[in-house]
């Protein structure tokens, strides 16, 4: 039974008007004025440009204008309701409903980019997990880029600086599910464990003492070692998602008067460029328009001091390469002069690809419980409404397990290792009770379920972004090449039977029916063309701004930030990692957002 319109009913009656408050602003014409110190574009992005408008508004003497081009995240249920994520996860106001280009290594098939429309960005918008990646990870931001701040013992205050460590939901015990030295109670971004306790938690957890060596606990994956199975942490707090809007732009930092959020705020290129004293290239500020309304005014927003892109891997080098920042021939093509020749712009991008299999189970304690059936749907909406507490405080997600290939691996003898080092998984499992969505079950499916999804951490294909044209407004061709390696194709097909070994521990003996999909019947190339048929994207692109050594002949900013050959122009946001990090990219690309604050304001004592 779906209960799709049910929902509907629902959140027309309880959502909250969407309306400006405090320091922000529906309409340009209500702004002070379009003269501010920093003017900073998240018109694709979002959480690390309102990490960076805090950091920057910490000092009253300075002003800042932060121009975002969807709408308000106040009172939309989708965001807010953990449980409802899978409703941003498709065509709608909150999402820019970006497609891929055809990829040839998945049959030409086209494939749903999601990237956030909303205040607060991906982080308003995504799944919420919070992983940070390995210690390697870091490590190697900081070789590449002859950078020691980027390294993980200088990057680890950061991400205390940035989380606000919670109880979750439900109040229950969490002793051995985590580490507390290696959290903090004092950032913004709330972050807890699971909330509500469905079936299949338990099961995973006895699965890893059956299994020990095979599938080894790991008391807490955010300690920069995260191999092993241990329990997720999510971005949610009190029941409700903490994005970089509620968090960043809480009440007490938006009546701050030196702050200045103007929504529907589409931008189209940087403008003003002439050649500084040195020679650099310098920008005088930024064009815009309101989002939506191709006819509307445009209008100019200057910066005094810089302009900071922070519009995500897909926005960042599309509107560089709009404001004459790119391969010159590219731009040539398109009839858009050349200001600066920066061939890196919008190469290198690195993504996850994930496969999800599901079982039907012998449980009535899954997603699926409450998914169809209208009576729990109701029951379940009305217990978060009064106190936030129940199935709606989370997303079904339990445990993740991170895991490396085997050692004599017969792949290693045509590639080199990709991970970053021998504490940096190969790929990812991802355990959740049930088919993750609100809506029915695929055609054909019923009953209870489980999933494990199994991403790729550690690829190696590589892919682009470009222009489609020379208007700012037609939407950037994104083509992450997925399964353009055959690592990455034998590291997936190794993690789905990875996935399959674990499901034969005794605890699931009486739990696990049958697979949906019976992977064990297909040949080889069965099992290759499944796979090239079921990839989907986790939305984690990343390097198409990438940072690189300061004086490299490749990349796109240096590691302070700032584009090279550029004097004024800062990206902060998740196109600057040279190399997608070994776990979902919120957690970096807050902390990258941190530093990226701190560097700035270093710059203008």
């Amino acid at each position: 039974m779906r209960v799709q319109g049910l929902r509907t009913t629902l959140l027309t009656l309880l959502a909250l008007l969407t309306s400006a408050f405090g320091s922000i602003y529906e309409h340009a014409a209500d702004l002070p004025g379009l003269q501010y110190d920093f003017v900073i574009s998240i018109c694709a992005g979002g959480t690390a440009g309102l990490v960076v408008a805090n950091r920057l508004t910490e000092n009253p003497a300075v002003n800042v204008l932060v121009l975002e081009a969807g709408v308000s995240n106040q009172g939309v249920l989708d965001s807010n309701i953990p449980f409802f994520v899978n409703n941003l996860l498709a065509p709608n106001i909150y999402d820019w409903n970006y497609t891929t280009t055809p990829q040839s290594a998945l049959n030409g098939r086209v494939i749903p980019y999601y990237r956030g429309h909303i205040l607060g960005g991906c982080s308003a918008h995504n799944d919420m997990f919070y992983t940070r990646g390995s210690m390697d990870d870091f490590n190697r931001y900081a070789a590449l880029t002859g950078d020691p701040g980027w390294s993980w013992d200088e990057i680890f205050p950061y991400f205390l600086k940035n989380e606000k460590w919670t109880p979750p939901a439900d109040g229950h015990d969490t002793s051995g599910q985590f580490n507390p030295a290696v959290h903090s109670t004092y950032g913004l971004t709330e972050v807890s464990l699971p909330g509500f306790m469905w079936s299949l938690a338990p099961r995973v957890i006895q699965a890893t003492r059956e299994f020990p060596d095979e599938f080894p606990f790991n008391l807490d994956m955010n300690s920069g070692r995260p191999l092993g199975i241990g329990w997720l942490q999510s971005t949610i707090g009190h029941g409700v998602r903490s994005s970089s809007a509620t968090a960043y732009l809480a009440p007490e930092f938006v009546r701050r008067g030196n702050l200045h959020v103007l929504l529907h705020a589409r931008v189209t290129r940087l403008v003003g460029g002439r050649r500084a004293d040195h020679g650099e290239l310098m920008f005088g500020g930024v064009e815009f328009m309101r989002d939506g309304e191709p006819d509307s005014e445009i209008l100019v927003a200057k910066a005094g001091k810089e302009i900071i892109l922070s519009a995500g891997t897909v926005g960042t080098p599309h509107l560089l390469m709009n404001s004459g920042i790119g391969d010159k021939r590219a731009l040539q093509a398109l009839g858009i002069p050349t200001l600066l020749d920066l061939p890196s712009v919008g190469t290198n991008v690195s993504d996850h690809p994930v496969v999800g299999l599901s079982w039907m189970v012998n449980s009535t304690q899954t997603l699926e419980s409450v998914t169809q059936n209208v009576t729990a749907f109701s029951e379940a909406f009305a217990q978060w409404n009064r106190s936030h507490t129940g199935p709606f405080v989370d997303h079904g997600a339990s445990q993740l397990g991170w895991f490396r290939l085997d050692r004599n691996a017969s792949i290693f003898k045509e590639f080199r290792d990709p991970a970053a080092g021998p504490d940096t998984p190969h790929f990812e499992l991802g355990f959740s009770a049930g088919i993750p969505s609100i809506a029915a079950p695929p055609e054909g499916m019923s009953g209870h379920l489980m999933t494990i999804g199994v991403a790729v951490v550690s690829p190696v294909s590589r892919g682009t972004i470009t222009l489609s044209s020379g208007d700012p407004l037609d939407p950037p061709l994104i083509n992450p090449g997925y399964m353009t390696s055959d690592f990455d194709l034998y590291t997936l097909t190794e993690g789905l039977k990875r996935a399959q070994r674990f499901l034969t521990a005794p605890v699931w003996r009486d739990y696990v029916l049958a697979p949906t999909v019976d992977l064990n019947a297909f040949t080889p190339d069965e099992l290759q063309q499944f796979i090239r048929n079921s990839t989907a994207s986790t939305s984690h692109l990343a390097g198409s701004a990438g940072m690189s050594a300061r004086g490299a002949r490749y990349g796109v900013v240096d590691p302070d930030l700032r584009v090279k050959g550029v004097k004024g122009l800062r990206i902060i946001d998740a196109s600057v990692l040279p190399i997608v990090p070994s776990a979902h990219t919120q957690a970096t690309t807050y902390v990258f957002a941190e530093r990226g604050s701190d560097l700035l304001k270093a710059s203008w004592t």
